[in-house]
């Protein structure tokens, strides 16, 4: 969707406008000038165009209060005049563009032109009849007229095997992205928003909102479109997404009515009316330049391609700083962004996943050693066949004998390669790929959305979670069961007819209109089930209690609408409780509030005495109740809630803004306790993280006798150990020092034993994952996962290593800031995360074990081979195959084991382990020399023991020998064994065990044997194979029947006499980058991953790519914070795995939007882009 697609678009907007302003009261292009405007401006546009909001709703044929009729045929030319709300995605790579793509990989280039050397040469006949002679032995085989004909076959056979390896590639890549974009369209069905429509409220999948619509707006929402509000309460919003502005900004009908889609709802409510949808939004508009943006990118890149990544990254940067210097960021005020912000552009990404740095080691240290492999290889080939021919037999050089001798270097050559292809590992990309992908799928029946792969596989190595309460480890099903009204303290719900008469009208009265009237108790969706809730919990169970009180909410709320509420401080995590005014018949005011108990009853100055009369309430009465009432509750694991009320005279009117005096001398009506039990299967899902070896924190804004009483009741603490329960102000205290910081060396004294921390906020929860995140007290560096649903939670989820969002609960804002979204809300589903993480480890290990075992073996068998009888006994067309069936079959089959409770029974691997433990050290090691010594037997002995002429020393284009044959037959049959015993890592001696289960693996092994078959009977020539007769077929199927029992003997020998082992793929400390160092460090990775074939800096950069496709087409589809920008770090190469998309900071989006309204700045709209790197 780039330029063309832009100008179309307008186009054909201009096109409509005719019928435009016939269908509607206003067009397009008016209502994308209008959501230009801010603040004062915007008010009196409003006025002068429409005569103010309402005005705006009888142009746009919508009623304010009942919203669109809901027509579809009005709908339908809605979306045909304004747009429909989403924005068109990018479109997917073509099958032939991966092919493309997986061809650029430099072994493959190697290897298709030697094979078109050695066509082309196959064709060359020396001329006249006596060449043969005069070129000495290096003509030995040319004799046969029939075998000289068929020279072409290995070369035609190597290319047809490359093209196998390409479309298996590609395939792969292919049904990845499709899958991700089925991902990606789940997490868009499942974002639906409050609109009204036919006077209902109803909640709308986003991309069904149209122009017109009255949409509901609350705390926690990502606004999907534009729109100018028609009513709001208290409303502020972060518009940082798009302006980098990061105080809230308030908004009211009166002075700012402008609300922009991407932008985050962050405290209050309210309604509006959309006027902006998709590609016509701010946010869109942005989109719609950045992806013209984008291409020219783009094609500058594919102009000056040549330039050297890290110098072009340099460059790239400093451009970027530029641009932003440049322009001065605008917000509504006018004013310019602070230093602060532009610091948080460069901010560096979290370090890589940890098994993405282990394997890149690895992937390094492999194809140095297979590199070097494959030069010794041909080197000593070419000097030994110079020194034979021309030293030792004392032929000269002839020119006729030229090509002869060109087709020999061709097949050394050919051999060097074959070695490096099958030294490097290139089915490891493959096989992390189809393990996360696998278990990125299966995961989704476990109720995990994992937004960004490689939070699944961090979560393996998880040591903390910290977890909310409400919701995760509880039902998040409030129902009030305890209340002290009257001086009295009911342990059940009374019956109405005992509380006094005037406490129940007010308690009944504040508790309708003091609560969202969003928040509603519906009838069950089934016979005899519970009544629906539907909005906040808290409050459900509030309204719950004026039904146990046969009372109704509605009609009260039916009295005073939303409209006529005078002023709503709405709940927010400072205030910790919500209080709305209302006005009297009589002229005067009343608030009501409710809120934690220990705060409202703070700010009491009377309480309801038994007859419903207010008495005095002083400090000491307080304490009391706080001992009586509050803490008995609170041991029962009940949350406490107070309700209270305040009139106030309307003559002076008090200063609503002056919230301290305002929200004081209240007097309290009652103390609700409110029950939300422990979900059943917590308590089981705890005590498997902690056998794992993680351990659970739980972190809540709940009073620490509840908090305390619901850990016991999951386990998360056990009587009589030693653990701290605070909260937030002890923890604080503890944490900061005499000027107030935060000092690490004091966190470490607390977190270890940290098991609860209660009345804690958002502030204090990321302080604590910061703190255990940075402690360097353990020898590893903790893994901490978080669960969160409040928008406040954002920071703590970004911080942590995995964040988990809650699917239900959760606000926009915390799913935005998430790696994994529990689509159940429940505990036990992150346990199942763990579950998937640890076996995508053990996956790859699998894999790792059996790869490294046929590459030690074929890389030493070509080698020697070559070096003794310069001819390596597998031919190339027989390595490609078995690097197909080793790289490609073998990952899918390792990498789709389904997990086992058995990987909740040992603790986490952590950052420094290897990635290849002694026991597999161990395994590989033992099996090499068992293949070893039989292909060696086989090699120089075989033919004696068969009974069959020798393969040994073939002159060129000579016909495949039985010989050979077997070696090759062997070989692959003691891969094929060896297949099984690398389904297990851990020494355990049953390999067998649940191979039923896996389907796949079973099916991929049956298939290599039939296809092995197929190839030494019917392969002739191109496989060099000469069929065999059932006895050698035998004795090859016993020998790699051999394997097992091998494997039994080396499972026997302890590790503890194998401490030579050396340990591949570690992450020391060194290469754990602190995160300021990362941007420093760029470079040294950048020379490691140059290192790396570019095949696998291809997948490295082909999975971060996807990452942030799904980031970016997240962003956009939501109508997200423009933090999308971060796409355009795909065009830095290597770099790109260093940053991480999330902290791309917006200011460069507003040089875009400011670049709209004005024409001149339209080239530096289309720069910025650049900054996506910074």
């Amino acid at each position: 969707m780039g330029d063309m697609s832009n100008s179309d678009f307008y186009a054909k907007n201009q096109r409509n406008e005719g019928n435009h302003a016939a269908a509607f009261g206003c067009s397009l292009m008016e209502l994308r000038s209008l959501m230009e405007l801010r603040g004062t401006e915007a008010v009196v546009k409003l006025q002068e165009d429409s005569g103010g909001v309402e005005g705006l709703c009888k142009r746009l044929k919508t009623s304010p209060t009942e919203g669109l009729a809901g027509a579809q045929t009005d709908l339908d030319k809605r979306k045909e005049i304004f747009g429909k709300n989403l924005i068109p995605p990018k479109k997917p790579k073509t099958f032939l563009q991966l092919v493309w793509e997986a061809l650029q990989d430099v072994t493959l280039i190697i290897l298709e032109i030697a094979a078109l050397i050695s066509l082309g040469l196959s064709f060359y006949h020396p001329p006249g009849e006596t060449g043969g002679e005069s070129c000495g032995a290096a003509a030995g085989g040319v004799e046969d007229e029939g075998e000289a004909d068929a020279g072409w076959i290995e070369g035609a056979a190597i290319l047809l095997s490359v093209v196998c390896v390409v479309l298996v590639t590609a395939f792969n890549d292919w049904s990845k992205e499709k899958q991700f974009r089925g991902l990606q369209s789940r997490i868009e069905q499942e974002q639906k928003f409050q609109v009204v429509r036919g006077s209902q409220v109803i909640q709308l999948p986003v991309a069904d909102i149209v122009v017109g619509d009255i949409a509901q707006i609350k705390y926690g929402d990502l606004l999907p479109a534009d729109g100018v509000l028609i009513q709001g309460n208290d409303l502020k919003i972060d518009e940082s997404s798009l302006t980098g502005e990061s105080d809230h900004v308030k908004k009211s009908a009166d002075k700012d009515p402008m609300l922009l889609s991407g932008t985050h709802v962050m405290e209050g409510s309210g309604r509006m009316v959309v006027t902006a949808v998709g590609v016509n939004s701010q946010t869109g508009i942005i989109f719609t330049l950045l992806g013209a943006g984008v291409e020219e990118e783009e094609k500058k890149e594919k102009k000056g391609g040549a330039v050297e990544d890290g110098h072009q990254n340099t460059v790239k940067k400093q451009d970027g700083a530029a641009a932003m210097e440049m322009q001065p960021l605008k917000s509504a005020e006018g004013g310019e962004a602070d230093e602060k912000e532009r610091k948080k552009v460069s901010a560096p990404k979290k370090e890589k996943s940890v098994l993405q740095g282990k394997l890149t080691k690895l992937a390094v240290q492999i194809g140095k050693a297979g590199l070097l492999m494959s030069a010794i290889t041909v080197i000593i080939l070419v000097l030994y066949f110079a020194i034979d021919n021309f030293v030792m037999q004392k032929h000269p050089w002839m020119p006729e004998c030229t090509p002869i001798y060109i087709q020999y270097f061709v097949k050394f050559f050919i051999i060097g390669v074959t070695v490096l292809v099958v030294a490097v590992p290139e089915g490891l990309p493959l096989a992390v790929t189809i393990s996360l992908a696998y278990s990125v799928k299966k995961m989704m029946k476990d109720n995990n959305l994992v937004r960004h792969l490689d939070a699944c596989e961090t979560m393996g190595n998880a040591t903390a979670i910290c977890s909310d309460k409400t919701g995760t480890l509880t039902t998040n099903r409030m129902t009030a069961v305890q209340l002290y009204v009257g001086d009295v303290h009911y342990k059940e719900i009374p019956d109405p007819g005992v509380l006094p008469p005037k406490s129940l009208d007010l308690l009944v009265n504040s508790i309708s209109i003091n609560s969202a009237y969003t928040t509603k108790i519906l009838p069950p969706d089934k016979e005899g089930g519970l009544p629906k809730q539907v909005g906040n919990k808290t409050e459900c169970g509030l309204l719950g209690l004026v039904l146990d009180l046969k009372r109704d909410y509605q009609p009260i709320r039916n009295q005073i609408p939303e409209e006529k509420l005078y002023k709503v401080y709405t709940f927010n995590s400072v205030r910790k409780s919500m209080s709305t005014v209302i006005k009297l018949p009589d002229g005067s005011f009343r608030m009501y509030s409710k809120g934690a108990s220990e705060i409202v009853l703070k700010k009491c100055s009377h309480i309801q005495n038994e007859v419903g009369e207010p008495r005095v309430f002083r400090p000491r009465d307080k304490d009391e109740m706080v001992k009586k009432v509050i803490e008995p509750m609170a041991c029962d694991g009940l949350r406490t809630i107070c309700v209270a009320y305040r009139d106030f005279s309307s003559n002076p009117e008090p200063n609503w803004d002056d919230e301290n005096n305002i929200l004081n001398d209240l007097t309290a009506i009652c103390v609700v306790g409110i029950e939300d039990p422990v979900r059943p299967e917590v308590p089981d899902a705890i005590q498997k993280c902690q056998r794992a070896g993680i351990t659970v924190r739980m972190v809540t804004g709940d009073n620490i006798n509840t908090a305390r009483a619901i850990a016991i009741k999951c386990g998360i603490i056990h009587p009589g150990e030693d653990f701290l329960c605070i909260d937030g102000k002890e923890f604080n205290r503890r944490i900061r020092n005499e000027k107030g910081e935060v000092e690490q060396e004091r966190i470490d004294k607390v977190w270890p034993k940290l098991r609860v921390l209660a009345r804690s906020s958002p502030t204090d929860k990321h302080t604590l994952v910061k703190g255990i995140i940075d402690s360097t007290m353990a020898d590893q560096r903790q893994v901490v996962a978080v669960t969160g649903d409040g928008t406040n939670d954002g920071p703590a989820l970004k911080k942590a290593d995995v964040g988990f969002a809650m699917g239900i609960a959760g606000t926009d804002v915390a799913k935005e800031a998430s790696d994994i979204i529990l689509t159940d809300d429940n505990f036990s589903s992150i346990v199942k995360a763990v579950m998937w993480g640890r076996n995508v480890y053990d996956s790859i290990s699998k894999f790792l074990q059996f790869q490294l075992t046929v590459n030690v073996v074929a890389v030493i068998v070509a080698f020697t081979g070559a070096c003794i009888t310069q001819d390596s006994p597998l031919k190339a067309v027989q390595m490609l195959w078995v690097n197909l069936i080793m790289d490609t079959f073998a990952s899918l089959a390792l990498a789709t084991e389904p997990p086992t409770e058995s990987l909740l029974k040992r603790k986490p691997y952590g950052r420094n382990k290897p990635l290849i433990s002694s026991t597999m050290t161990k395994n590989i090691l033992g099996h090499g020399v068992y293949q070893l010594i039989i292909i060696f037997t086989l090699l120089f002995v075989g033919e004696q023991i068969f009974d069959i002429d020798s393969g040994r020393n073939a002159p060129l284009h000579s016909p495949p020998s039985e010989h050979y044959t077997i070696i090759f037959n062997t070989f692959v049959m003691m891969q094929l064994f060896n297949e099984i015993n690398a389904r297990k890592i851990h020494g355990e001696r049953n390999v067998f065990d649940g191979i039923f289960r896996n389907p796949i693996f079973c099916s991929i092994v049956f298939g290599t044997f039939a296809v092995q078959i197929v190839i030494v009977q019917f392969g002739g020539k191109p496989f060099s194979c000469q069929p065999l007769d059932l006895e050698k077929w035998m004795w090859c199927v016993f020998l790699g029947l051999g394997e097992l029992v091998w494997g039994q003997v080396i499972a026997t020998i302890p590790n503890s006499r194998l401490r030579f082992l050396r340990r591949a793929g570690q992450l020391t400390q060194k290469d754990e980058l602190p995160e300021e160092d990362v941007n420093e460090e760029n470079e040294e990775i950048d020379h490691a991953e140059r290192e790396l074939r570019r095949g696998q800096i291809l997948w490295f950069r082909g999975l971060n790519r996807i990452q942030t496709q799904i980031e970016v087409v997240n962003t956009f589809k939501s109508g997200t914070s423009f933090q999308g920008a971060g796409a355009l770090r795909r065009q830095s190469s290597t770099t790109s795995q260093t940053q991480d998309v999330t902290n791309v900071s917006s200011p460069s989006h507003v040089s875009l939007s400011n670049a709209l309204s004005s024409p001149t700045s339209t080239t530096a709209a289309t720069a910025p882009p650049t900054t996506g790197q910074c």
